[in-house]
Formats: C-alpha cells, structure tokens, sequence
C-alpha cells in the first residue's frame, strides 16, 4: 500500500496553502489530489494556481489528480470542471456525476471519487466501463462490506481507502459556517478562514457533535485506519487517502509511513497530533463516532 494525499477540505490562506504544498514535494506519498472541491466561493487560488501546483508536485515524482468540486451549483462551475476535463495533463477525480459523464465523453480515465456512492459491483463495473481506473468507497462503508463488494470489483481497478482526517459527511447548497454567523451565502464574508480545521458543533450538553465545513458537514472525531493495515492489506487495498490539517501533518504522514514499515508506535504518535478524538466505528460496521480501543477498554 502507499499513502495519498486527499484534497484540502477547508479554506486556508493563499500563503499557508502554497507553503503546504511546497512541503509536500517532500513527503513520502506516492500521489496529492488538488482542487477546491467544497465550495466555488473560496478563490484565494484559481484554477490556474492549482495547476501551477500541480506541475510542482509532478516535478518533485508526485502523481497529481485534480479533484473536482463536489456540488455544481452555477454554470460558472460547470466551466471550471469543463476546464479541468479539457486540460489533459493530470488525471482527475469525479466527485460527482455530470464530472463522470464530462471525462466518460472525453475517453479520460479518472478516479471515482467517494461522494458517488458505490455500494455494490454493479455500479463499479459501469464506473469502471466508462473509464474508472481508481476508486474511493464511500467513508460510511464497513470492512466487511467492503470485502464483499471487492470478490465481485472488475478486474485491474485499484481501491483507495479514506485513512485518515475528519470524515466528509454530507454536503448543502446551505452554508452552515456562515449561517452560525447569521450571514447569508453570498455575504458569508469568508468565514471558512477563521476555521482552518473546521468550525466544531457541540450539542446542548456540550459533547462533539460535528464539525462544520462551509456547505460540508463533518465528522467532529477524527477518523483513522492506522490500526487496520493488516486488514486493508489482506482487502487488497492499494492507498490510503490521508485529509490534509493545518498543523503537524508531516507527522501524521510519518506515523502512517512507520505503521505500514511495521514499526511499533506509530499510532501512539498519531494520536499526539490529531485536531480530535479518533474514531472508527464505520469501519466495523458501528457507529461512526465509536472508537475500537474505547470498545476493548
């Protein structure tokens, strides 16, 4: 297995995301997703700064994929996905199905993101006879689950894992962040800047609820695979897909690179530098907000 760099989930600076990335020609993963793929609002960088970064992440012998926004709302961006189909250079992740359709008519393979919801090898094959080459199940789907689905997946399609961050529930033509601010959409002011990890929801008795993204809502536990590689390894799982955070994200690639070298320690460290509590309870079939060393204790 390798590790993938997902695409950035919130809405950083321009600085701290060129700085980001600059770092990442150095990390050991084998490919980086880029693009905004949340929200079309959030325009620090456009799509020519993303493919500025794209060919430096190429340069350093990262595979790039350009993942595309996940909620089209407007014929602006219908264009930018029409643009990031037409470019040619990098390959491109469907987060949705008019994207699937675009690359599909182009006879551009591409990687099926999660949010397409495949939950059964039916749906894969056609994904795969329209062009797929890599898929995400969706960050709800079980192990066992996903073994099943796997015993029937179509030949030479390679399975990508979600590993690692806070986990992409659901997303809203409402803006959630700028509703907590009672503004409207189109005046939300940015407020996704103030929150580089997300903006938490705590319920009345003031436990983690949620975590609020802009249009997206997340997970407020962070999820982690790094406990289940034998299990991924023995699924055939060829990457796992790490969330970028603002802060210590070396170390949580260094902690995935120890687990998988078989090194002890690796998730003691991780859990030193996550932005939550860990959980995994999708992952065996619980739920989501359950964590398997809380159940052992």
């Amino acid at each position: 297995m390798n590790l993938s760099l997902g695409p950035l989930l919130y809405y950083w600076s321009r600085d701290d995301v060129l700085a980001f990335y600059d770092e990442a020609t150095r990390w050991p993963v084998a490919r980086v997703y880029l693009g905004e793929s949340v929200c079309s609002r959030r325009h620090l960088l456009r799509l020519p700064d993303w493919l500025a970064l794209a060919e430096q992440l190429a340069a350093a012998g990262k595979e790039v994929v350009l993942s595309t926004q996940t909620l089209i709302e407007s014929e602006s961006d219908l264009k930018t996905l029409r643009r990031i189909v037409s470019d040619g250079r990098f390959l491109v992740e469907a987060n949705e199905w008019g994207a699937v359709r675009l690359l599909s008519e182009a006879g551009t393979p591409f990687v099926a993101g999660s949010t397409l919801n495949v939950y059964n090898p039916e749906t894969l094959g056609m994904l795969a006879e329209l062009g797929a080459r890599r898929w995400l199940p969706p960050v709800e789907m079980s192990c066992a689950t996903l073994a099943s689905l796997l015993e029937q997946a179509p030949g030479g399609m390679e399975t990508e894992v979600f590993a690692y961050g806070r986990l992409p529930l659901a997303y809203s033509a409402r803006c959630f962040t700028a509703r907590h601010y009672n503004l409207p959409k189109d005046d939300c002011q940015f407020r996704c800047l103030d929150h580089p990890d997300g903006l938490a929801l705590s319920t009345r008795e003031g436990a983690p609820f949620l975590t609020l993204n802009g249009i997206q809502t997340q997970s407020a536990g962070v999820y982690t695979l790094i406990g289940e590689l034998p299990a991924l390894r023995d699924l055939g799982v060829a990457s796992l897909r790490l969330s970028p955070q603002s802060r210590h994200m070396e170390r949580v690639i260094d902690a995935f690179q120890s687990a998988l070298a078989g090194e002890a320690g690796a998730a003691e460290r991780l859990a030193r530098v996550m932005p939550g509590l860990a959980v995994d309870g999708y992952w065996h079939g619980r739920a989501g907000l359950e964590h398997s060393a809380v159940r052992q204790a």
